[in-house]
């Protein structure tokens, strides 16, 4: 009888095959999409060296960075979950508004400008995390502050 290859049905959505004991532990963070992306720039903010440790990695690697650089990976998620983690125990009312705002809005980040400015407030505030956009010009206001969303559906009370 052939080896048990892991299964994929409806019922298991994930692979079963243990993995090396050389590859730290992690626990896969669990969150939907929404909840990542209003986290997004706070997780960048804190996990940018991991990531950058990450990324390199996967360049050096030449295209076996899958395999070869899966601790560096653990360490990104174990960042990631933290940040989180932080958030959900310092501002859980902030956050949840604003990633509901994003899901109920189809990811639209300037629907929820209003609340992403509480949630921004609150994790500077408390964990001292503040979300830059890399590239703004320096002459510019960052779009998240603007006063005026101009694609909003609410676009002068934002």
């Amino acid at each position: 009888m052939a080896a048990r290859e892991p299964r994929f049905n409806q019922h298991v959505l994930i692979d079963t095959t243990p993995m090396p004991a050389s590859v730290p532990k992690v626990e896969e963070i669990g969150a939907s999409s929404a909840p990542l992306m209003s986290a997004a720039y706070f997780i960048g903010a804190r996990c940018q060296a991991y990531n950058d440790d990450f990324m390199l990695c996967k360049t050096e690697a030449n295209g076996r960075g899958e395999i070869e650089c899966l601790k560096e990976g653990r360490k990104v998620t174990r960042c990631a979950a933290s940040v989180l983690d932080d958030i959900n125990k310092s501002c859980l009312e902030e956050f949840r508004k604003h990633w509901t705002c994003l899901d109920n809005n189809n990811q639209q980040l300037w629907q929820c400008r209003k609340l992403e400015r509480g949630l921004n407030k609150c994790v500077f505030d408390k964990l001292n995390l503040e979300k830059v956009i890399p590239g703004t010009p320096a002459n510019e206001t960052p779009v998240h502050l603007r006063k005026k969303q101009i694609f909003a559906h609410n676009a002068f009370s934002q």
